[in-house]
């Protein structure tokens, strides 16, 4: 190699390793009257990619105004081992925008005491499958708990574990196996039995409910620090309008009440069927509708401490109907033609601090509600 040649390759190597590194912005924009805490912005993989040159969206990085490294999570959507996007959160004023820098560099992980979010699959607890965030916990029950014979249960409802501490607690009550027993950090009090429980589903047809049974699968997409998401499979049930197998996707969000829920039937339900999103009728406990939102909620006394609210949330310009059926309030709501039905449920434990009356709940969801028909617009350039 001649002299000049190897100057040249020198001189090149030099400018690649000085060369700036790319850099990107990402705006995100409030255009509702309402705060928004913990808002959750995504950012698809194909933007990070041509804007930063980077194809391991692992190695991007978020920064706020100030300079902060913001704690992300890149997302694997189907499972296929390719991340297809990075979330993070920021808190939102009403029609406030916010930039954030892009930029690559050395992938962060995150520390175990940054995480809000997280579930999992309870072998041990007969087929549970729990998960929770920093203000709520859910489980769903899976197939050995049919036939356990100590307290045999088929049902297809959503349970609620109410709890006043930010951690993640679920190992730790499952290790225990003493949670229906308040210690300070909440507790299991809250009886799910064959009803929807806290925000179930089942298809309305004929003019009666039909439910799935059990789950009999499952299988984990994200698992925090800020997303845990996940998908429950029922084996081919009669909806009253047909057998179809069921897909549940359930997504829920640090600092966020309302889990996400994807149903996906197959075939779908014939014509004439619709959705019937349930909450338990429990003594004494007090329903509200706001049509104009779709929102059902219930507000009710626990039989132990305090009380809790409940709710689901329709799709927006799905709703129908309420009703009461086989001991659930029901919201009925229209089937999408094509593609996955999608609705919000949550719950409020009076004891856990912020939302301690029936009419905080009610703002709250309707605030939710109005979030959910005007997602933050972002911008990657």
């Amino acid at each position: 190699m001649s002299m000049r040649a190897s100057v040249v390759l020198l001189i090149a190597a030099f400018m690649a390793q000085t060369a700036p590194a790319r850099r990107g912005v990402v705006t995100v924009i409030n255009s509702t009257a309402d705060v928004r805490p913990s808002e959750t912005v995504t950012i698809p993989a194909a933007d990070l990619q041509r804007v930063l040159g980077v194809q391991d969206v692992r190695l991007v990085h978020v920064r706020d105004e100030g300079g902060a490294d913001l704690l992300t999570q890149p997302v694997d959507l189907n499972d296929d081992g390719t991340f297809d996007e990075v979330i993070f959160q920021t808190d939102l004023n009403p029609a406030q925008s916010k930039r954030f820098e892009l930029a690559a560099g050395d992938r962060r992980i995150p520390k175990k005491d940054e995480f809000r979010a997280y579930g999992r699959f309870v072998r041990e607890r007969r087929d549970d499958f729990a998960w929770e965030n920093d203000l709520v916990a859910h489980r769903m029950y899976g197939t050995a708990l049919e036939t356990w014979a100590q307290e045999p249960l088929t049902s297809s409802g959503l349970d609620v574990w109410v709890k006043r501490t930010p951690r993640l607690i679920v190992n730790e009550w499952y290790l225990v196996d003493d949670y229906h027993r308040n210690t300070g950090d909440g507790a299991d009090l809250y009886s799910v039995g064959r009803t929807r429980g806290c925000g179930g589903s089942g298809v309305w047809a004929g003019g009666a409910l039909h439910n799935s049974i059990n789950f009999r699968n499952t299988r984990s997409l994200a698992n925090g620090p800020i997303r845990v998401m996940f998908e429950l499979m029922y084996e081919p049930w009669d909806t009253g309008a047909g057998t179809v197998r069921e897909v549940k996707r359930i997504t829920l969000d640090a600092g966020h009440r309302l889990n996400r829920i994807e149903i996906s039937y197959q075939p779908a339900p014939a014509a004439g069927a619709t959705l019937g999103l349930g909450i338990k009728i429990n003594p004494r406990s007090v329903s509200h509708v706001n049509p104009a939102l779709g929102i059902l909620r219930a507000w009710e006394p626990l039989q132990q401490e305090g009380n809790l609210g409940c709710a689901v949330i329709a799709t927006p310009g799905t709703f129908m109907d309420t009703r009461n059926a086989d001991g659930n309030y029901l919201l009925i709501a229209l089937l999408p033609s094509q593609g996955p039905a999608v609705y919000y449920a949550g719950s409020a434990w009076d004891r856990g601090g912020d939302i301690t009356t029936p009419e905080a709940w009610d703002a709250y969801l309707a605030r939710e509600a109005r979030r959910i028909k005007a997602p933050v617009r972002v911008r990657v350039e």
